[in-house]
């Protein structure tokens, strides 16, 4: 029998904030929570965004905070003022241009048109005839709209950071977060499972591509810039599940990232799952880190016609004024998505193990569903692979939660806040309302909140999803006064207001997330809630074991109850160990039977099983 894969920790940061004590989500539903409930997610943001709280949280502090998080005017790079450089022929009326540069700047191969005089450290040049130049200027980038992390945060600063780019940066701080939420320290979890009995599954979809790796890299001989020695090597896309293994945790265990365009996070969340599943693992830390708020990048999807520009949202609003707040319009009159920057990560924990440790239970994973789109015409367009996802992700909620129970689900949608997605995503999704006879089915989009990270985009729903199981509330997509005319939704509420969810959530048993990538990625998740989950649990292991387990989580929560308070007020831990701890070959030790690492209690196994003895005679 399959084991159930637990979510025993989550954290990470987006544009609405920390991922964990669910201050992200928190800040999506701000306005139909309590202020108690609401006092330490002002606190977190302001501490994060070095606002003065003077031990107390003012209106203006508040207001501070909401202008400084969700999509807003991209502060990442002013948009006003964004370098360019124009190729230019130049010449005089006399057609000789003169003038001087040092000896070391002159070129390797002097042009044919060039007479260079020598003098001192520097060289006076006369061009006869036309010069190839490259002229500065300062343009306008016609999309001001993103979702950055809260303003004025910079988790680099929090750690010996190194040249690192912006997405390892972010990583090194969502794993550290979702770490720090577990309860348990991760020594004291490798006390209890082999080495070889962890998985990191974590990557980018567009890989590290600032100025710090491939931006840098590929710019510095047109730029005049220098290629470092980490420019390479730190620009792979698989880099943050390397950094999580060889800075943070110190893991000899499964690795990689399964890469498909914006359903990333549900790949690696898939690989993660089937470890777990089948016993691989018994511990894996899933998740994406996405840094594409820059020019070059948005350039790209932009000449495409995908990102919403600024011209586009006036026409909208019939207004000389762009509403950056509202920039992503899911199932609304819209104009393109809005780019975004986020980390999310999540711990997955065998059940059995779970139960034992007494860890937090914040939901499991029953299946992910990848397909692709077959033949296509576009491959940037959506097609046929995400009626298949949604539709077994739908079957099995019905298999687990029966008739009735999968009528107890919500939809976290892709929601791009394209007029593509719109049309698309809502027929698939009203189509499987109908087929499985579900009416009023809710749809929410959380990228109206935090925009379109790419690659850690499922990540973001999944996180704001487990916080509908705490607080009680799904976010409405609050930045649209309208749904378009041309959206399916004859068996779908597609949620304009927040929709209460009973208490902790508990009228709905589970969550599809639907992912739909660039080339045919198409993937969709079946979460659990905590409830079910328990439920479900009890009936395999027992009253008995449930009972206990209650009693030992007690410690585990209040453990994570302190670290949230003491992150909220800007003392959190960040796990970057450089250099610490490293093994070499005097670090192993081997047998045919065992292999023992010096810094791990416990021996990996080496089988000596054949698992394919049914194949010999």
């Amino acid at each position: 029998m399959a084991k159930l894969p637990l979510i025993v920790g989550l954290g990470g940061i987006n544009a609405a904030g920390r991922s964990s004590g669910f201050h992200s989500y928190k800040l999506m539903v701000a306005d139909v929570l309590s202020e108690q409930v609401m006092q330490s997610t002002w606190q977190d943001l302001a501490a994060r965004m070095g606002l003065d709280t003077q031990e107390s949280i003012t209106e203006e502090i508040i207001e501070a905070i909401k202008a400084g998080t969700f999509v807003r005017r991209i502060d990442s790079f002013d948009p006003d003022n964004l370098l360019y450089q124009y190729k230019a022929n130049l010449n005089t009326d006399n057609d000789k241009i003169c003038f001087t540069l040092r000896k070391s700047k002159q070129p390797t191969k002097i042009p044919d048109n060039w007479e260079v005089v020598e003098e001192g450290s520097k060289v006076h040049i006369t061009v006869n005839g036309n010069l190839d130049a490259l002229i500065e200027d300062r343009v306008a980038f016609p999309v001001t709209s993103g979702g950055n992390i809260p303003a004025g945060f910079n988790p680099a600063s929090l750690y010996n950071s190194r040249f690192h780019p912006r997405g390892l940066s972010l990583t090194i701080y969502g794993a550290s977060d979702a770490l720090n939420s577990l309860g348990v320290e991760w020594d004291e979890i490798l006390r209890h499972i082999k080495p070889d009995e962890v998985s990191v599954y974590a990557g980018s979809g567009l890989a590290q591509i600032d100025d710090n790796s491939l931006g840098g890299m590929l710019a510095a001989h047109l730029t005049g810039g220098r290629v470092s020695s980490k420019m390479m090597a730190l620009s792979l896309a698989e880099m943050p599940a390397d950094f999580i293994n060889g800075y943070v945790i110190n893991s000899v265990g499964t690795t990689g990232t399964n890469m498909g365009a914006c359903a990333t996070f549900l790949y690696n969340l898939r690989q993660g799952m089937y470890d777990i599943q089948h016993g691989k693992s018994k511990v894996v830390i899933v998740g994406n880190a996405e840094a594409p708020v820059i020019p070059e990048i948005m350039e790209g999807f932009r000449v495409m016609g995908a990102l919403a520009e600024d011209a586009q949202l006036k026409a909208l609003d019939n207004s000389d004024v762009v509403d950056n707040r509202r920039a992503c319009r899911p199932f609304s009159a819209n104009a393109g998505f809005t780019m975004a920057e986020s980390a999310q990560f999540v711990v997955l924990m065998d059940d059995e193990l779970a139960l034992k440790l007494g860890a937090n239970i914040y939901g499991s994973v029953a299946d992910v569903f990848v397909n692709a789109d077959a033949n296509k015409k576009s491959i940037s367009a959506p097609g046929v692979g995400n009626y298949v996802t949604v539709a077994k992700a739908t079957a099995l909620a019905k298999a687990i939660l029966g008739e009735e129970g999968v009528k107890q689900t919500f939809v976290q949608a892709h929601g791009t806040g394209t007029p593509q997605n719109r049309v698309t995503e809502s027929h698939i999704l009203n189509e499987v309302a109908k087929t499985f006879k579900i009416d009023n089915w809710p749809v929410t989009a959380i990228k109206s909140y935090v925009g379109h990270s790419m690659s850690a985009a499922a990540g973001d729903q999944l996180v704001a999803s487990l916080g509908v199981w705490q607080h009680g509330w799904i976010p409405g997509i609050k930045t649209i006064d309208h749904i378009a005319d041309d959206v399916h939704r004859s068996n779908l509420n597609i949620l304009m207001d927040h929709q209460f969810a009973g208490d902790k959530g508990l009228d709905y048993r589970a969550v599809i997330l639907n992912a739909k990538g660039f080339g045919g990625n198409n993937a969709t998740g079946l979460v659990l809630s905590p409830a079910q989950t328990i439920e479900m649990l009890g009936a395999k292991y027992g009253d008995d074991v449930i009972a206990s387990y209650h009693q030992r989580n007690q410690a585990i929560s209040d453990i994570t109850t302190a670290n949230d308070k003491a992150a909220c007020h800007g003392d959190e831990k960040i796990r970057y160990y450089f250099g610490e701890a490293v093994m070499d070959e005097n670090s192993v030790t081997m047998t045919q039977e065992s292999l023992q690492l010096s810094e791990f209690e416990q021996a990996i196994e080496l089988s000596a099983e054949n698992p394919y003895s049914e194949y010999r005679y």
